[in-house]
């Protein structure tokens, strides 16, 4: 948390009067502050391929977690009008140009992000990938990276695997794999509100699985 802070404080010129300096300026909650307190925003995104210098953000989702429950009503998911096409990805996230030549603009999609993110944790399964494609958008808006506090689901379930000296098997932290060791039910993979939402239902049974319905601080999601 305190680095995030840091940095933030080297973009703090280049995002003046922005929406992102609006959002960094909600705050971060202190690291003991009991999980079912805090407010996450859950998110998911697909894109055109796995590297930011090949492909490019087609459709964002997101929902929003408070007082240790999903908040279904806050559910969001939009596509964002492509640069180029989406060529043989469409395979796997089906989404296909005619559709996304009717998406929203880059400017339009941060707007709404922004403003569903501000004050809240972000969550992502595999945040390294979902972030370095938001940060592509964020550096052309405003000349900075998202710098956002970040809880990723991906990470959480390896820690509790490697306490257990489980060996981690390829394919074993992908995201319906970790469910499944929740007997969490399967969903239809690759369409970002569904995955944010399955991310939602694996978050909760992560903190409940740990926290035993008692205390479970902050600090422990990083």
């Amino acid at each position: 948390m305190l680095s995030l802070a840091l940095r933030r404080l080297w973009y703090a010129r280049k995002v003046a009067g922005s929406a992102l300096q609006q959002a960094w300026e909600s705050g971060i909650s202190p690291a003991g502050t009991d999980w079912r307190e805090v407010s996450f925003l859950v998110c998911d995104a697909e894109m055109s391929a796995l590297d930011t210098s090949e492909g490019e953000l087609l459709s964002l989702g997101w929902v929003v977690v408070e007082r240790g429950a999903i908040a279904l009503a806050s559910a969001r998911h939009y596509l964002l009008k492509a640069r180029h096409s989406v060529g043989q990805s469409a395979t796997i996230h089906q989404l296909r140009d005619c559709e996304l030549r009717e998406g929203i603009s880059e400017d339009e999609l941060l707007e709404l992000f922004l403003a569903a993110a501000t004050g809240k944790i972000l969550v992502f399964h595999n945040a390294s990938l979902d972030t370095a494609f938001l940060n592509q958008l964020t550096y052309r808006a405003f000349a900075a990276p998202l710098l956002m506090p970040t809880v990723d689901t991906l990470l959480l379930e390896e820690k509790v695997l490697r306490r257990s000296d489980t060996v981690i098997k390829p394919g074993d932290l992908r995201l319906q794999a970790c469910r499944d060791r929740y007997n969490l039910p399967i969903y239809r993979a690759h369409n970002a509100l569904l995955d944010a939402l399955a991310t939602a239902e694996l978050l909760l049974a992560q903190a409940g699985h740990r926290s035993a319905k008692e205390r479970f601080p902050l600090r422990n999601f990083f």
